[in-house]
């Protein structure tokens, strides 16, 4: 975002897949290879008209974004499919295909997982010294972004505000990561299980998870940004490394294009999903700049500390997810324990009017037949042979070609 737009005047969308073999399912390491049929050489970054193509740190995985901002969310769902039904086209030769959902369930990271060798590669490679990048929460983790714009302080205090209240609620609208190496891990959104430690060895980089209350650019250097850079230096002898791009909380301050993104959504099965539920959190998070649900004030008063148990129990639980907080529920007008499920069901009256009828089909579907993880589980069932997964997951790789949502 070159020029500082206002609230809600655009939005950026990432959507991350990975790259699957037709033939066993596994994830199939040639992105590079994409990328140059579509170029005619490598390039890392690819301009496709409304729609962007990159790479990412694992060689299998290919990321999907508005190409600049976007003014409006109501077509990006077919711009979106396009560039998949594109893309799934130049990898037919190679015998390979895009998969949705944030994890593959049968990838061993430690023998599958190659990592980016081209653009950025030394940054990629400093990460995995640090980290070791080939496990799970690295390498087997998509997820969808939202970039949202703020013109000055005053109006990221009141974004950065909405947003930190929104965060503990999204595994309940976004979950789609129950599987791991043929085995159902207990948790609905076990990506964002892995997001809590993966960068335990640095633990300033991801804190709890759910932002600080810091609501000023000043603030935000000195309380995040600062520890960040103490943290890293150790590790960062030749200061390749930028604040913004070590900065792993739930919700991330860009100040470099004015924007805040938020990093806590799974990605689905089609962009159908994805961007129904990007336009419904936005509709969200209007409702909660402009006080109508509760003030600033009250929204400000939230330490990470009493968010993040209502973000954990809902990492695991997903929109099954209980809340007996009455006063995190009060800042909805809730008045009594609800699950995830219905608050969102509870917000989606409050903003279906404002919202796009092209999206009123997926959420509510979502809300009543559950998250991709609920609806995955129960297409699995308690038969979790390889080929019994292999069948499921196929079944909702076909969404991404017709942009319909997986049912089980």
């Amino acid at each position: 975002m070159k020029k500082p737009f206002h609230l809600f005047d655009v939005y950026g969308i990432e959507l991350e897949y990975m790259l699957v073999k037709n033939d066993n399912f596994k994830v199939a390491p040639q992105v590079d290879e994409l990328l140059t049929l579509k170029a005619g050489q490598l390039k890392a970054d690819i301009d496709n008209g409304d729609i962007a193509w990159s790479n990412e740190l694992v060689a299998h995985v290919i990321e999907l974004k508005t190409n600049g901002p976007a003014k409006h969310t109501d077509d990006l769902s077919e711009k979106f499919h396009k560039n998949i039904l594109e893309i799934n086209a130049l990898l037919q030769p190679l015998n390979l295909q895009l998969l949705g959902s944030a994890s593959h369930p049968l990838m061993s990271p430690d023998t599958d997982t190659q990592l980016w060798k081209h653009s950025y590669s030394e940054v990629y490679a400093l990460y995995n010294t640090i980290f070791n990048c080939k496990g799970h929460g690295w390498s087997n983790v998509q997820s969808t972004h939202i970039n949202l714009p703020f013109y000055d302080d005053i109006e990221f205090e009141k974004l950065h505000a909405a947003i930190r209240i929104i965060l503990p609620l999204l595994p309940g609208l976004c979950a789609s990561s129950p599987i791991l190496e043929g085995q159902i891990t207990g948790f609905k959104d076990k990506r964002l299980e892995f997001y809590k430690t993966n960068q335990k060895e640095i633990p300033e980089l991801t804190g709890l998870v759910i932002p600080e209350r810091v609501f000023s650019k000043l603030d935000y250097h000195a309380t995040i940004f600062e520890p960040i850079k103490k943290a890293i230096q150790p590790y960062d002898k030749n200061k390749i490394l930028d604040q913004h791009f070590l900065n792993s909380r739930g919700a991330i301050a860009r100040f470099d294009r004015n924007a805040i993104e938020i990093r806590l959504m799974d990605i689905q099965e089609c962009p159908k999903a994805d961007i129904a539920i990007c336009a419904f959190v936005i509709e969200v998070l209007k409702v909660l700049v402009s006080k109508k649900l509760c003030s600033l004030k009250a929204q400000k008063s939230w330490i990470k500390e009493d968010l993040f148990p209502i973000l954990n129990d809902a990492i695991k639980n997903a929109e099954h997810s209980k809340i007996d907080n009455k006063d995190y529920l009060k800042l909805f007008k809730i008045n009594s324990a609800s699950t995830v499920n219905d608050v969102w069901k509870h917000l989606y009256n409050i903003v279906k009017s404002k919202l796009h009828k092209s999206h009123h089909e997926a959420i509510e579907f979502i809300l009543e037949e559950g998250t991709l993880a609920t609806r995955l589980l129960k297409a699995v069932g308690t038969n979790t042979s390889e080929a019994h997964i292999i069948s499921v997951y196929r079944t909702m790789q076909n969404c991404l070609k017709t942009n319909d949502l997986f049912q089980s």
